[in-house]
């Protein structure tokens, strides 16, 4: 059976099926704005469903929609419990779209904006988003790590993560303070994923449909799906949740029917010759 909660940073126990905000105000960065009253509903659902953990950003945004002040309208007062985690790290150019890097002077500035905008007095969970809009690099981030570390001393952060990072420098992010998750694009580093898990590290993939296994059309996840009565979507979800204990997903949507097929995964037992047909 599929551990369905994991204790994030020891001492946050969260449902592993979460909710990632990036595309309640857009479907992509440069797409249409969406109608911000769907994105509170798609929200509160979320939580009425279980959902304790929403993954968001200060640059998930589009126009005058943006995730965190959906999330802030949505649900606060927050219910106990919820886990808020965001990134800082990617600056938006003028067309509103994620190209530059913060410099660890901007830093401070951008977590103070996420408490503003989210309501918050301290911040659950902020990843350092290292590399901007690119792939993970060998490019130092003890740096920009360390100002995080300092705000965290300060009682501004609860728990510390990296997104987008490589061995080094998660290496390089644990010399400085503890480190409660890695936010990567699932299966570029499969060694991560295990270093994660040994040290009690949560591993949380962006973009998680398809779990590694490619797009969601392809013939083994049908197959699955049809013997099990489920989606293509939900096997994927549910073969991610099966991969490792420290694994959290957070599948995102601007759309109430998507965030019930998606939560519903929760409920999907994948057998050992599923598993196995989905490895191929």
């Amino acid at each position: 059976m599929t551990i369905k909660t994991f204790p994030l940073g020891g001492d946050l126990t969260i449902n592993r099926l979460g909710f990632g905000a990036m595309r309640l105000a857009a479907g992509t960065f440069n797409g249409l704005p969406r109608d911000p009253e769907t994105g509170v509903a798609v929200l509160r659902r979320a939580v009425e469903l279980g959902v304790n953990h929403i993954d968001t950003a200060g640059f998930y945004g589009r126009g005058t929609v943006r995730a965190n002040e959906l999330i802030r309208t949505a649900l606060a007062p927050y219910p106990d419990g919820l886990v808020i985690a965001t990134k800082v790290g990617p600056l938006r150019d003028a067309a509103g779209v994620p190209s530059g890097e913060a410099t660890p002077d901007q830093l401070r500035g951008l977590v103070e904006e996420e408490l503003r905008a989210l309501g918050l007095d301290r911040l659950d969970l902020v990843h350092l988003r290292a590399g901007g809009m690119n792939g993970p690099g060998n490019a130092s981030i003890a740096e920009r790590f360390a100002v995080l570390a300092g705000l965290r001393e300060e009682g501004l952060i609860r728990h510390l993560g990296v997104s987008n990072v490589d061995a080094a420098q998660l290496t390089e992010a644990r010399e400085i303070a503890p480190v409660s998750a890695v936010q990567n694009k699932y299966a570029d580093d499969m060694g991560l994923l295990t270093a994660c898990e040994e040290s009690g590290i949560a591993y949380v993939p962006y973009f998680p449909l398809g779990g590694g296994l490619g797009p969601l059309g392809t013939e083994r996840l049908g197959t699955v799906a049809a013997r099990l009565g489920a989606t293509p979507a939900q096997v994927a979800l549910a073969a991610l949740l099966a991969a490792s204990p420290s694994v959290l997903a957070i599948p995102g949507t601007g759309s109430l029917d998507h965030l019930e097929e998606n939560l519903a995964a929760d409920t999907l037992a994948l057998g050992d010759d599923d598993l196995a047909a989905l490895r191929g």
